[in-house]
């Protein structure tokens, strides 16, 4: 027994050392570490409030000076879960999942479960951080060594038309080209007819121009309804397109039992959902081949993980949609500690973002792929200078509402 403590200190302090943080011993680092302070950041530069997804920063600080940063929410998302989780263990994080999921009258909406992401996140990194392993070793270890990426537009392309630009994505290393519907851009009224004749013409093209051999897909955007949706995916069967998302609209996911019997494509759904119970139907049916889901907005890591599973269970693929460059980099600690089914990552633009509040190296990309990033936590570094502090909570709610326990402590619903 003494030895076995005198290794686990030895390994802790070499740790120490290696990371330049601060770090308590195994036996005492959970109880001892207390959540004081959520700060709740702005993200400069973000102008795309068309999306109902804010891209904060959250910043966890604890009693110990470890500091977990995570993104997502909005303020007011985030503020009130924030004064739910004042003093409580934060290596305790599915436990608080459960409280911040199930601890108000109403389950949370899809807003408020982006929050509850952003907050899981810096959970994650937090922990990563005290014990001085990526996230990634924390979820199982790797399953592989990176992630594929596809590009929605290609910004390193200096080519004028669709085509040049597809032809150049592949030749960057990518691994697919995504391509959006023809019409839609709000200031002419939108025909289905027209609209899905001109689309399939574009994938036609698109095809021949990259090879076909799956090096391209299309978002159908959910501007269609079921029969022009239809009508696009069975002109596509005969090419190959590694995926067609979004067909119809997401509001009514068992729509997918018709869609699903009606074309051959293989069919991607999710990046407008959030937690499980938005999609473990169209998995456990198999209705879809690829689910879209993604960070912050399924609730976090913790969740995203579960999803995985599911996944798997279901043999069902994983190609989560792009939303900020922290969930990014998020995404590539679980989908390369997840089970090695096929996954596939978009980028908007082809390539990742690099905010100046966050360190160059936060995420590791080339040759249009992700690489796992070996840094404790997440492998991020956050400026708060270079944003604009929001929020701070540093105390809880007035109005606590009761949390049930079983004899074991598990959280109920109250």
């Amino acid at each position: 027994m003494q030895r076995r403590r005198f290794l686990q200190s030895a390994l802790l302090g070499s740790t120490a050392a290696l990371t330049g943080l601060p770090l308590l011993s195994a036996a005492t680092a959970p109880p001892k570490l207390k959540i004081t302070k959520i700060r709740y950041y702005a993200a400069p530069g973000y102008n795309k409030p068309l999306f109902n997804q804010a891209r904060g920063i959250v910043e966890i600080q604890t009693d110990g000076g470890i500091v977990g940063i995570g993104e997502g929410g909005s303020r007011d998302m985030v503020e009130q879960l924030a004064q739910m989780i004042i003093g409580e263990n934060p290596f305790r994080i599915e436990d608080i999942w459960q409280r911040l999921y199930r601890g108000m009258f109403y389950p949370p909406g899809r807003e408020k479960i982006h929050a509850q992401g952003a907050i899981d996140m810096a959970l994650w990194d937090l922990k990563g951080k005290a014990l001085g392993v990526p996230v990634y070793e924390l979820l199982g270890g790797a399953t592989r060594d990176y992630i594929e990426c596809y590009a929605t537009g290609f910004r390193a392309s200096k080519a004028t038309t669709e085509e040049g630009r597809a032809q150049d994505c592949i030749k960057a290393g990518l691994r697919a080209y995504r391509i959006g519907p023809t019409g839609g851009n709000g200031t002419e009224p939108f025909d289905y007819y027209e609209n899905a004749k001109k689309t399939i013409d574009l994938c036609k093209r698109i095809d021949a121009a990259v090879g076909g051999g799956g090096n391209w897909a299309v978002d159908l955007h959910t501007r269609f309804d079921t029969t022009e949706g239809v009508k696009i995916c069975r002109a596509l069967e005969n090419l190959e397109p590694y995926f067609v998302e979004d067909i119809i609209r997401s509001e009514n996911p068992a729509v997918y039992k018709t869609v699903r019997s009606m074309t051959t494509v293989p069919i991607a759904v999710g990046e407008q959902f959030g937690d499980r119970w938005d999609s473990n139907e169209l998995i456990e049916n198999r209705l879809i081949d690829y689910t879209r889901f993604t960070l912050p907005n399924t609730g976090g890591i913790s969740e995203f993980k579960k999803l995985a599973s599911l996944c798997e269970t279901h043999y069902v693929g994983m190609i989560p949609h792009f939303t900020g460059p922290l969930s990014t980099a998020a995404l590539v600690h679980t989908l390369g500690s997840s089970s090695p089914m096929r996954c596939l990552m978009e980028l908007g633009g082809g390539e990742p973002e690099r905010p100046a509040y966050f360190n160059e190296d936060f995420i590791q990309f080339k040759n249009g792929k992700l690489y796992l990033n070996p840094e404790p936590g997440l492998g991020v570094k956050f400026d708060p200078k270079k944003a604009t502090l929001v929020l701070e909570v540093s105390e809880n709610t007035k109005y606590p509402h009761p949390i049930l326990k079983s004899p074991d402590g598990a959280i109920h619903n109250w």
